[in-house]
């Protein structure tokens, strides 16, 4: 099946004219943030992305969506449900799954939402930071029809320090909906 899923997915990039950058990270577990996330088309684009190299990174959908049939569905497509009465928060809920793992890669776009938003969460931080995990940085960007890794960027504590750098590695990406990528 995995063999099937690359196929697919790399056949996929090759119709729409896409191109691969980058590496994969050859690490257990990581949070990987994805930018520009102005659609919701975007998940097609990233599990495309994800089939075509192998990966299966986890993401957070709110507990109230695992119901049946819709549970099984989104679970196979790595959904965590999220909690938000967890006792700690969710920061603490995931960095407790990531400790339970021996390997996890969380995909989080830290905008929030596909709305223009110069405002970007700060939950993929403080996770790898309670998880005592790397932050990767990956990108779909429609401009230069490419997808891929940027590399690791490493915190250094100061959050609106680290945010307004990460920020700078998408200038001049853009989304699927023009305008509404915006990091300033």
């Amino acid at each position: 099946m995995a063999s099937f899923k690359k196929f697919i997915g790399k056949t996929f990039f090759k119709i729409i004219g896409w191109k691969f950058a980058g590496e994969v990270p050859d690490v257990p577990k990581y949070v990987c943030v994805l930018a520009p996330h102005t659609s919701i088309w975007d998940m097609v684009w990233g599990k495309m992305y994800n089939w075509a190299v192998g990966m299966e990174p986890k993401i957070m959908v709110k507990k109230e969506f695992f119901f049946f049939p819709m549970d099984r569905l989104i679970s196979r497509w790595g959904a965590i449900p999220i909690n938000r009465q967890y006792p700690g928060g969710i920061v603490k809920q995931i960095a407790d799954e990531f400790k339970k793992a021996d390997k996890m890669i969380l995909a989080i776009t830290p905008e929030g939402t596909r709305a223009p938003n110069p405002n970007w969460k700060s939950g993929f931080y403080r996770i790898a930071l309670e998880a005592n995990v790397p932050i990767y940085l990956t990108f779909s960007d429609f401009k230069s029809k490419s997808a891929g890794f940027i590399g690791e960027f490493k915190p250094s504590g100061n959050f609106d320090k680290d945010i307004q750098a990460i920020k700078e590695h998408y200038r001049g990406m853009e989304g699927l909906h023009k305008g509404k990528f915006v990091i300033d």
